[in-house]
This record gives C-alpha cells, sequence and structure tokens, in this order.
C-alpha cells in the first residue's frame, strides 16, 4: 500500500539535510573560531563581520537559510491546516507578515531596529541577525507551498490512516508529508534558488557579498581590468550554482517519480 510504504526519497532528504546543516555549523564555527582560542594561535587573523565576504559570505547565508528554512516551513505550514484556533491564526499572522513585507526592510531590521529591543552593551552578530531573517522569509514562503502541496492530498489517505489506528503524528510523518514534500519539491527548490540570489541584497546594509566585493574592486584604483570581468565571473558563480540547485530538482522529481501516472 503505498501509503504504508516508506518513500524511496526519504533518505534522500535526509543525507541532503545532514549535509547542509554540518556545512553550515563548520562555516559559523570558522567564522567564531576565536571563541576556540586565539586565532594567532592557528596563524590566522581574526576577521570581524563587517569585513567577512565574498561567496563565502553568501554561501553561509543561503546554506543556512535553506537548512532552517525547511523545517520552519514544514512546521508553519501544519501550523496553519491545524485545528487549533491559537496555532492556526499564529501561523497565518506570521506568514502573512514576512510575506506582505519585503526581504530588504527586514534586513534594515536586522541591521539596526534589532539593536534598539536587545539589552544596553550587548553585541549580536550581524551576520547571525541577517541568517535569523533570511530563515524566517524563506520558511513563510515554503510554508504556503507546502500548506498546497498538503491541501492536494486526498483526504481519504488520512481517513485510512485513522482507520488502521495511527494517531495524528504518525499520520503526517508517515503518510501526509512524504507525498506532500514529493509534490512541493519544484516550489521548494525554486524559492531555495530564489533565496540564495536574494544573498545580495546584504550589500544594502554593508556587508561584503560578491556583488559588494565587486563594487570596491571596481572602485580600487589599481583595478586595471574592464567591467564586465568581476560581475561576469559572479554571474558565472551564481549560475553555476542554481543550475545545480535546479537539475538536482529534476532529478529528484524523476527518481520519486512524481508524475502520478
Amino acid at each position: 500500500m503505498l501509503a504504508m510504504k516508506r518513500t524511496q526519497g526519504r533518505p534522500i532528504f535526509q543525507r541532503v539535510f545532514v549535509v547542509l546543516l554540518i556545512s553550515t555549523f563548520g562555516l559559523l564555527v570558522v567564522q567564531n573560531i576565536q571563541t576556540f582560542g586565539s586565532l594567532q594561535d592557528y596563524g590566522l587573523k581574526p576577521v570581524t563581520s563587517r569585513e567577512f565576504g565574498g561567496f563565502l559570505l553568501s554561501f553561509l547565508i543561503g546554506a543556512s537559510a535553506i537548512t532552517f528554512s525547511l523545517p520552519l516551513g514544514i512546521a508553519l505550514a501544519l501550523g496553519r491546516t491545524s485545528k487549533l484556533p491559537f496555532l492556526r491564526g499564529a501561523s497565518t499572522t506570521f506568514i502573512e507578515f514576512i510575506r506582505g513585507v519585503p526581504l530588504i526592510t527586514l534586513l534594515f531590521i536586522a541591521s539596526t531596529l534589532l539593536n534598539i529591543f536587545l539589552p544596553p552593551g550587548s553585541n549580536f552578530d550581524i551576520v547571525m541577525r541577517v541568517v535569523i531573517m533570511v530563515t524566517l522569509f524563506a520558511s513563510a514562503y515554503i510554508a504556503e507551498i507546502i500548506r498546497g502541496a498538503l491541501s492536494a492530498v486526498p483526504t481519504g489517505q488520512a481517513e485510512g490512516a485513522a482507520s488502521l489506528g495511527l494517531n495524528y503524528w504518525q499520520t503526517q510523518r508517515l503518510i501526509i508529508l512524504p507525498q506532500a514534500l514529493k509534490i512541493s519539491i519544484p516550489g521548494i527548490v525554486s524559492t531555495f534558488i530564489a533565496v540564495f540570489k536574494d544573498t545580495t541584497l546584504v550589500s544594502i546594509i554593508g556587508l561584503l557579498d560578491p556583488l559588494g566585493l565587486a563594487n570596491n574592486i571596481r572602485a580600487d584604483s589599481a583595478w586595471t581590468g574592464i567591467v564586465w570581468e568581476i560581475y561576469g565571473f559572479a554571474a558565472l558563480i551564481f549560475f553555476i550554482f542554481c543550475f545545480a540547485m535546479s537539475q538536482y530538482s529534476m532529478w529528484l522529481e524523476r527518481q520519486l517519480k512524481t508524475d502520478h501516472h
């Protein structure tokens, strides 16, 4: 029975999630390695968050948002479809507020207004603030994609699970969510690609993303190249990452046979 089988793609989702989680944690450790000792002990020079940039910054923000927005988006989608009024209302309010505010506004909030609500003298790392805001932004869109996929799953699936004695969480984990995630693969990956490209917006708040770094290089009097070389290289790198995610999405759809003949 399809509803009772573990989907073939579940181990793939788990492996991708674990790899992204480990890589994100590793990047955070590298950025904040001074907490484990003096950087001079490792032959390295301390780098502040404002000086941390380039494609490593985009990858850190993008990988963190992709890793943490998916489980948060699933939780928000389940909350919005819940029968509990408070949980449904809180999830709906959060999703609609985040979707109704531009990402650049959230980045400005993370950069400036958030310090107003923190205790005096506290220092909340700017990169961590940006990661949190981008994660919340992506999770709201993923929640709506998954909510639509949950609505596409036939109600007979849940009714069949209830007849077998499965509780709510067992039904969601074993039957409903695997089917909904298969349906929502294209939308989720499209959101991931958009989030990765939107990491260039952090240049507005003073972080050196690839485009911000390119502007600094172009403004340097020592630069003797032509303008399109810098931006062409940045565009090529972004295309490689985004095209790889798109191709992986198509391969995953074929593996999971989402066409439902």
